[in-house]
């Protein structure tokens, strides 16, 4: 069986992390390699000595490359989707797929017409304790669903200048951190139909952001009323005094019960999930696990299996026009 040939636009940490996750399938083969420092090549090179340095996407597909992961910065993630899936490619992307819903649904109807693969890193779906979380959702086990509480504070900002042009991210932390939130509770409730009551503010600097500011938010709180009666409060920020590196959780109160994943002493890798009944807590998984690059391997098997257009897609640009509310947009 001839392993499909991908190209990795983009190889700083995230995107040599993915690589090597995909490449460890063994049901893939890394064909070329594009990034604009010379740095970052040689460390992918490392991991695929026998992928071709090409300058861009443009030449990447010029190779006839199968999939392409993209991770790049955000303001290019929906135009580089676009061109890949037009040019018979399956894709990849890290998230946001777009800046917001319109970008994102011009992907997945890409995505749809050329019939290709498409998915987005939402790697905290993958973790052992979501699944289980998911899975006890999935099966009424808590009742229902009353309350969600959504926290990701990062005590750290993003390092790059792009993340603080409102143009180039689409956003500040709700883009950054929130949309793995929204994605989270969406998913593990089954992506509830209707339209959504939303609320949100946002701060920069400790001031409250009008709509439509230029300034991207480093501090943010919403409330969203789903259909089907449940409350989802989130809360999430950038350099927030937490007294440890991050504090990231998703908690779901229900008529029989709760459950939560959180993290272990501040740590953005190790989680523990919880079933709760009443005063009585039960561990449902503990670390360590290696969860991070499950989301590309998972693509990279789909792909490897003939795997074309998932209609699921369309869940891309729900979380996209959850986000533009929570904007204002």
């Amino acid at each position: 069986m001839n392993r499909p040939r991908i190209g990795f636009l983009g190889v700083g940490w995230i995107g040599r992390h993915r690589m090597q996750a995909m490449l460890e399938t063994g049901l893939v083969e890394a064909a070329a390699i594009a990034d604009p420092s010379a740095d970052m090549i040689a460390e992918a090179a490392k991991l695929a000595p026998d992928a071709r340095h090409v300058n861009g996407l443009e030449a990447m597909l010029a190779t006839g490359v199968d999939g392409v992961v993209i991770a790049t910065p955000s303001a290019l993630h929906a135009e580089q989707s676009i061109a890949a899936l037009n040019a018979g490619a399956a894709v990849f992307c890290q998230k946001p797929l777009g800046r917001d819903a319109a970008e994102a649904a011009r992907v997945v109807e890409a995505a749809r017409a050329a019939d290709r693969l498409l998915s987005v890193d939402f790697s905290y779906r993958f973790t052992a304790g979501m699944q289980a979380i998911r899975a006890l959702l999935a099966e009424g086990a808590l009742g229902h669903v009353q309350a969600v509480d959504l926290v990701f504070h990062n005590a750290y900002g993003p390092d790059k200048p792009w993340f603080y042009d409102r143009a180039q991210s689409g956003g500040g932390c709700v883009m950054d951190l929130g949309v793995h939130l929204v994605d989270l509770a969406l998913w593990a409730l089954g992506f509830p139909e209707g339209d959504p009551a939303v609320t949100a503010q946002l701060f920069a600097d400790g001031r409250l952001l009008p709509p439509a500011a230029e300034a991207v938010e480093d501090f943010a709180t919403a409330s969203i009323v789903l259909p089907t009666g449940t409350v989802v409060r989130l809360t999430c920020s950038w350099r927030l005094h937490a007294g440890r590196d991050a504090e990231i959780s998703a908690a779901f109160y229900g008529t029989h019960g709760g459950a939560a994943l959180r993290n272990v002493d501040g740590s953005f890798y190790d989680f523990v999930a919880e079933r709760y009944r009443g005063t009585q807590r039960e561990t449902l998984r503990q670390p360590p696990e290696e969860w991070g690059g499950r989301a590309g391997a998972d693509w990279a098997r789909r792909l490897a299996g003939g795997a074309r257009f998932d209609p699921a897609a369309a869940q891309l640009v729900t979380v996209s026009r959850m986000l533009d509310r929570m904007y204002g947009r």
